[in-house]
């Protein structure tokens, strides 16, 4: 009886350390994620285009829909678009993440406090070399008048 105490005992303790760790993890792996997002909303809002090429994988493009047309605008472009220390007066905030291993999604929300609804960032990361990177973004308007979507 006492032989399988000790490895009941034993059990549960690993098998706790084991959800520990995973957690601290999962809590580590989207710190840095937010981290590489916060690097792309500060650097096109602040206009800050050092922390944008951090954030972004040099080959990335963003895609979008214009006039029922498909938009492509390069990564670099992007980029020199951003003056340095010319803030857009834009706001960011991060929707969601969902990460498993060294592939991630995210979702985006910027507004202008000027203009009336929203851009959607959804964004595609991987972790390369220890460091997550946006690989991919895609967005669109979020119009003021959209139906609620529930939870």
């Amino acid at each position: 009886m006492y032989r399988f105490l000790l490895v009941f005992t034993s059990f549960l303790v690993f098998s706790t350390n084991q959800v520990f760790a995973q957690q601290y993890d999962n809590n580590n792996e989207i710190a840095q994620i937010t981290e590489t997002l916060m690097d792309y909303i500060e650097g096109s809002t602040g206009g800050q285009p050092e922390r944008l090429k951090k954030a972004f994988h040099p080959d990335l493009n963003l895609y979008s829909v214009k006039n029922g047309k498909l938009q492509i605008w390069s990564g670099t472009d992007y980029i020199a678009d951003t003056k340095e220390g010319k803030p857009t007066g834009e706001g960011g905030r991060i929707l969601s993440i969902d990460f498993e291993n060294n592939a991630a999604v995210a979702k985006v929300e910027i507004s202008h406090p000027e203009y009336q609804g929203t851009y959607i960032d959804y964004f595609m990361l991987l972790k390369v070399e220890n460091q997550w990177t946006i690989i991919h973004k895609m967005y669109t308007k979020e119009l003021s008048n959209k139906i609620k979507r529930e939870n």
